[in-house]
């Protein structure tokens, strides 16, 4: 009896936490595919491209809806030092951000424009390059209560790049800086434009992506386990925007984020421990009537 009472309560905790679960699993990444760190939809042919960051291939995985690898395009004349998002803009054109910093010490940030018509081979030479410094860092590395210059996640917005920063600082208090980049080749100082708080649990609120809706009207940035989704924002002023925080009811190493469509969200997450490596759907307004 006593064991018939455990498995019971264990059914329906484990019941609990699948019905407070807001992710629909869609498939599970291939398993060559350890480290994703970015993703984008492209609603051409229902593909969902991906990369993984700093020690893998220099090449981006064009996935189908089953999670099965239909195409694989190495970026010639680049090195994978740490790819860690990947974005699209209205021509469907992609872009590789190279910036990840999680020592805060690179000076050689950049992020890569393919043409799109250039994925369709096996092999291809980004279109340009661009990179950028942040006027903000005077040292390299700052002080271990000022690496605010990591990033994570970024998306293009009417030809310029927004980045969030990844806050790595001793005494974490979920800072983030918003930089503005121009989608022109050559060098750039980045445009602060601002900065806001997730909470002060690194595992909880560091920030791993971001993407903006195809019509512009939403930004969502990641966590690992809940997004912060900005709206009714004027022009590029995200954060003067309306501020929601929505839980995910799932914690898991999410490194990706992308829309789907205006309300439906894609999201990736690494496999540790034998959680996650997989690859979900959810809609905003699921998120919303959770919260």
């Amino acid at each position: 009896m006593k064991n018939y009472i455990l498995l019971l309560a264990l059914f329906v905790l484990l019941s609990c936490q699948q019905s407070s679960n807001s992710l629909k699993k869609i498939f599970s990444l291939p398993k060559n595919l350890k480290e994703v760190s970015g993703v984008s939809y492209s609603p051409d042919n229902n593909m969902l491209w991906t990369l993984e960051d700093s020690g893998n291939a220099n090449a981006i995985y064009a996935l189908n809806n089953s999670g099965t690898i239909v195409k694989t395009v190495t970026i010639e004349n680049t090195k994978n030092i740490d790819w860690e998002d990947i974005t699209k803009d209205k021509a469907g054109n992609l872009y590789v951000g190279d910036f990840g910093n999680n020592e805060n010490i690179r000076q050689d940030l950049c992020i890569y424009k393919m043409d799109k018509k250039s994925l369709d081979n096996g092999n291809a030479i980004p279109a340009y390059k661009i990179s950028f410094a942040y006027p903000q860092q005077k040292e390299f590395p700052p002080k271990k209560s000022a690496l605010l210059f990591d990033v994570e996640g970024f998306f293009e917005f009417k030809n310029n790049f927004y980045l969030f920063t990844k806050n790595r600082s001793k005494g974490f208090d979920g800072t983030s800086y918003l930089y503005k980049v121009p989608n022109v080749a050559g060098f750039h100082q980045a445009q602060f434009l601002g900065e806001f708080k997730t909470c002060d649990d690194f595992n909880h609120c560091a920030i791993t992506s971001a993407s903006i809706s195809p019509d512009d009207s939403k930004v969502v940035v990641l966590s690992h386990d809940k997004i912060w989704l900005f709206e009714n924002f004027t022009g590029d002023n995200f954060l003067k925007g309306i501020k929601t925080q929505l839980s995910l009811n799932h914690f898991s190493q999410k490194e990706a984020i992308c829309f789907k469509d205006n309300e439906t969200l894609i999201i990736a997450d690494e496999k540790t421990k034998k959680i996650g490596g997989n690859v979900y759907e959810v809609t905003l307004k699921k998120l919303k009537s959770k919260s």
